[in-house]
């Protein structure tokens, strides 16, 4: 393996083509975010400056923009190298697993929450391409953990499902408050 010398050889070898658009999207966002302190939080009278409400998080949010900021200078000054827009598509790729989970929200009143949940983990299991049967089956005792963990145990209200409606009564009521 090549000894890398520089620290200029290590950024030329490790960057990666979409820097700018990240770089792009992070200093849009945080200067979002900085702009809606005002609105967010309140500066209270007769209280020292750094128990603030507002104190704290424009710290945070000034310090996400100061980076966000030099790492925008940074890739700004930085060698263009081709494949930007196949890394940024890369990075949309994402945001079918972020459609997946807002249809698992949407069933989850409809179809009830376990039903919804194993539906949704073996679904995923095929989609990744991970479908053995070992993985299927793992799929569902997670889901049936989860149901049972957060409504047995943690008492976690979520929608009971419309279609225990459609069940014999003694069960409709164990369905509704467990499942």
């Amino acid at each position: 393996m090549a000894r890398i010398k520089t620290l200029q050889e290590l950024f030329k070898r490790y960057r990666r083509p979409g820097d700018i658009v990240f770089a792009i999207l992070f200093l849009a966002f945080s200067l979002f975010l900085l702009s809606q302190i005002p609105g967010e939080t309140v500066w209270a009278k007769r209280t020292k400056w750094f128990a603030q409400p507002r104190f704290w998080p424009t710290v945070a949010i000034g310090g996400m923009v100061l980076f966000a900021s030099l790492h925008f200078i940074g890739s700004l000054c930085s060698k263009r190298i081709p494949g930007r827009w196949r890394e940024v598509g890369f990075w949309m790729k994402s945001f079918e697993f972020v459609a997946y989970f807002l249809i698992y929200v949407l069933l989850v009143p409809q179809l009830g929450y376990l039903p919804a949940t194993l539906a949704f983990t073996l679904f995923l299991c095929v989609r990744i391409g991970e479908a053995t049967p070992l993985n299927l089956g793992a799929a569902v005792a997670f889901s049936i953990s989860v149901v049972v963990i957060f409504r047995a145990f943690l008492q976690v209200k979520v929608p009971a499902g419309h279609i225990y409606e459609a069940l014999p009564d003694g069960i409709r009521a164990f369905a509704l408050t467990y499942l």
